[in-house]
């Protein structure tokens, strides 16, 4: 039961990138860019937790909280370099 949930919520999270992508691509605005990047690094870090959930290791966490960490340094430079034009001061 657990594996069937499983698999369902991956093929969820892969439509939501899928779409996440397309607003990426297709974004009216630079700043719908970034949201959809922050919320396509949301998504990868969901696939990867519940991979680490199918094979049953806890490898995967510990790669899901880099890419998390990595996630959360890049958006804020992202919205500074849009908010100041300049990352570095």
């Amino acid at each position: 039961m657990l594996n069937t949930a499983i698999i369902f919520v991956s093929g969820v999270l892969c439509l939501a990138l899928i779409l996440n992508l397309w607003r990426l691509l297709r974004g009216p605005d630079l700043s719908d860019r970034i949201l959809a990047l922050d919320t396509m690094y949301i998504n990868s870090i969901a696939l990867i937790l519940l991979y680490g959930m199918h094979m049953r290791t806890a490898l995967y966490f510990e790669s899901a909280l880099l890419i998390a960490m990595l996630g959360f340094v890049s958006t804020v430079a992202l919205c500074k370099y849009l908010l100041r034009g300049d990352i570095i001061e």
